[in-house]
């Protein structure tokens, strides 16, 4: 086949491809359980000193956008930002990640989905205004329902997974503190466009 076929025939599934994605916007509340193995004395403990567990509350807003579309999987990439807050310490993630959602069961209609993300977790000690940018990652699944054309009901969402915070081992303390486990749970609505 000559290249003068092949672009426009790969122009053309692109458009095909495109025709069909489906793009949501959410907002929803989050709260998550922060903990450590480890518990950090000094004065940037982000936990609070000596604690080794604490909840957070917060927002979480983003974007999901399949453009991938198989008979049984929708395959996309969904973008977000969480605002959290517990203890006087604030946590700011940053995630990008591949999801992957069924289509909708017989039974119910719900939509569940998986979705691996990584990014930037910017967290804020409590007792001070000092604050470090570290690797955040985690895994969600979630199911969405439908309730009218352009809207879902995203019934639940869990995470599992890591986020290195800031710990007064990044200012010499002498404990080196390990990156903290998060189980995040969030309900809420999706807006969806085609």
């Amino acid at each position: 086949m000559k290249l003068r076929f092949v672009v426009p025939a790969l122009a053309l599934a692109l458009t095909t491809i495109a025709a069909h994605a489906q793009v949501g916007i959410y907002v929803n509340p989050v709260v998550s359980r922060i903990t450590n193995s480890v518990a950090d004395t000094g004065p940037f403990a982000f936990l609070g000193s000596g604690e080794t567990a604490q909840t957070f509350g917060g927002i979480d807003f983003g974007a999901y956008y399949d453009f991938g579309h198989f008979s049984k999987l929708d395959v996309g990439v969904d973008m977000r930002d969480a605002i959290q807050h517990g203890n006087n310490a604030s946590l700011n993630s940053f995630l990008v990640g591949v999801r992957v959602v069924a289509k909708p069961m017989s039974f119910g209609g719900l939509k569940p989905y998986v979705q691996v993300s990584a990014g930037d977790a910017r967290s804020k000690a409590p007792k001070n205004d000092a604050h470090v940018n570290k690797l955040q990652y985690g895994i969600f699944v979630g199911a969405d329902k439908a309730l009218a054309k352009h809207v879902d009901w995203r019934i639940l969402e869990v995470s599992y997974g890591s986020v290195d915070t800031i710990s007064s081992h990044n200012f010499n303390g002498p404990t080196p503190i390990p990156a903290a486990r998060m189980l995040t749970l969030s309900t809420g609505f999706v807006f969806r466009f085609k």
